[in-house]
């Protein structure tokens, strides 16, 4: 499409029209040293152990490649299909986010909020003015897409909180439903609602750090026997004096040293009490861990690849299988569905494995024909062979026959008449 029919029948989600509308830079717009269009949560120090929690399940999932593919009569993956909602999942998002970025903050405010939305912000509709995927008749033609908050629900539609990169802050917008991802966290009972486990582990660790506080605080936490019995407001009032001046000598003095008589007595109160706080903290920790298949091996980096495994499999893709179901649902007509196109994620398997077993595990895919030389290669990091063999797939520990021609997975043709037998 020419750059001048996408002004001329360009949507957009805040103006409902060309965002190429010109505007007004005079009043320049400040921000801190964080992208004012990324979520962004600041918490106390209650939330340490958490933060931490949801960082590397984000992580974990936006190192998973989410593709706009075309699939083959069996299900299987054919190709990538090159467009708009490609290049947003595999380049860039928006002006502030590349795609890795778009997905971490996406998979954040999925287990931050329970709920989040993918709004797409700009289309390139080339047919009508109106956004033609409110209809659902084609694929959504999106160019720019941004993580929001949904504020306010309705029968249709849902009032969301999104960045509006052209006027540089945040608004509420209405969107119908059919326009816009909802993806709803898998793990809500455990991670968002109001008796979940982790909800009760916050609460624990906030109270842990008011009693830190409490203890670390600039307090001595004495108490003084007078000589003489207290019962009258008169003699509160000498007692009430007396701290007063002993307080004074103590902030006065530089070495903090003050005197008492010989007739009161000093009673300390600082020793240890033991309210089972951080035993209770343990105990919802490890339900956490167990109820999200986690392992203390896994935030530390010493898990196994069984570990590993598990932990993809119970906690990282029904993630990425919410994500990529509604996307494919909103932003994928039934048209489109029908030709075979789909929104999959698909993960490296080698990334988990050790270096020793790479040559063991490529010998067995190539010698059952499951993947070719090239490859494996491509998939530890390596160059392709030039080698026409290197697309070839099929057994190569077996001889075969002088004379015959063999055709590459790029279709390629080779006569193999020159070449001995292995």
């Amino acid at each position: 499409m020419k750059i001048t029919e996408r002004f001329n029948k360009g949507w957009n989600a805040f103006m409902n029209k060309d965002p190429t509308e010109p505007i007004d830079l005079s009043t320049p717009v400040y921000y801190g040293a964080s992208n004012p269009g990324t979520v962004r949560f600041y918490r106390g120090n209650d939330q340490s152990i958490v933060d931490a929690l949801i960082n590397k399940i984000a992580n974990d999932v936006a190192s998973v490649e989410i593709v706009h593919c075309k699939l083959d009569e069996t299900e299987r993956y054919e190709d990538k299909i090159p467009g708009p909602i490609q290049e947003c999942l595999e380049v860039q998002a928006n002006i502030d986010q590349a795609a890795t970025a778009f997905r971490r903050d996406l998979a954040i405010s999925i287990l931050e909020w329970g709920v989040a939305a993918v709004v797409p912000i700009t289309t390139d509709d080339p047919e009508e003015d109106n956004p033609g995927y409110y209809a659902g008749r084609k694929t959504i033609p999106v160019s720019n897409m941004r993580v929001g908050r949904i504020v306010q629900w309705n029968c249709q539609k849902v009032q969301i909180n999104v960045y509006d990169e052209w006027h540089g802050d945040r608004k509420d917008i209405w969107v119908d439903k059919s326009a816009v991802c909802i993806i709803e966290n898998p793990f809500y009972d455990v991670m968002n609602k109001p008796n979940s486990a982790l909800r009760r582990l916050k609460n624990k660790l906030r109270l842990s750090d008011i009693m830190d506080e409490q203890s670390a605080n600039n307090k001595f936490n004495l108490i003084i026997q007078m000589p003489y019995s207290i019962k009258t407001p008169a003699k509160e009032k000498i007692a009430e004096d007396r701290i007063a001046k002993l307080e004074k000598q103590l902030t006065t003095s530089g070495y903090g040293i003050g005197y008492i008589d010989a007739t009161e007595h000093v009673t300390q109160l600082n020793r240890a009490l033991d309210n089972h706080i951080l035993d209770s903290i343990e105990y919802y920790q490890k339900m956490v861990f167990d109820q999200l298949g986690l392992t203390p091996e896994i935030l530390n980096g010493t898990a196994t690849e069984e570990q590993m495994n598990n932990y993809y499999t119970r906690t990282i893709e029904p993630i990425l299988v919410a994500i990529c179901e509604e996307l494919k649902r909103k932003f994928l007509s039934k048209t489109a569905r029908s030709q075979k196109q789909s929104i999959e994620f698909y993960r490296d398997p080698f990334k988990l494995l050790p270096v020793t077993q790479i040559p063991e595990i490529a010998d067995k895919v190539t010698r059952n024909e499951i993947m070719t030389s090239n490859e494996v290669r491509q998939a530890i990091g390596m160059r392709p062979s030039k080698d026409p063999r290197a697309d070839e797939l099929r057994n190569k520990n077996l001889s075969e026959a002088k004379g015959e021609e063999h055709v590459d997975i790029n279709g390629r043709e080779f006569d193999n008449s020159q070449q001995e037998e292995i």
